[in-house]
This record gives C-alpha cells, sequence and structure tokens, in this order.
C-alpha cells in the first residue's frame, strides 16, 4: 500500500471527507465522489479497490506513520 502513487485530487477528496466525518457532517456527495474517485483509480492504476481505500484512508488518516 505505500508504493501507491495517489494522485493529488483524490487525496484532496479523501481529506476533505475525512473532515466531515470528523465534523459529523459527512455528505452523500462527498462520500459517493470519494468511492467514485477510489474505484476510477483502482481500475485505472489496475489495483485492487480495497488496496486503494485502505492506503488512502492511511496516508490522510495516519501521516506520520508514512513518514515513519
Amino acid at each position: 500500500m505505500a508504493d501507491i502513487d495517489f494522485p493529488p485530487d483524490l487525496v484532496a477528496l479523501e481529506r476533505s471527507a475525512w473532515a466531515e466525518i470528523q465534523a459529523g457532517a459527512l455528505t452523500l456527495d462527498t462520500a459517493r465522489a470519494v468511492q467514485d474517485g477510489i474505484n476510477a483509480f483502482a481500475a485505472e492504476a489496475g489495483l485492487g479497490r480495497l488496496d486503494v481505500e485502505m492506503g488512502l484512508k492511511k496516508i490522510v488518516r495516519h501521516p506520520a506513520a508514512e513518514a515513519a
């Protein structure tokens, strides 16, 4: 997962979703946009959707773990 080079727009979408989750205000539009982005990127990169989603969440929610 650490070797995935995520596009900046997908990382930004996940950051927006994470901020909304933390505020208790996640919208369906944001959640859908993230999932659509994950699905599209996974298909384009030939990766599993779950691997992409887990890796993306890790770099957004636990950035210190990626730096170590």
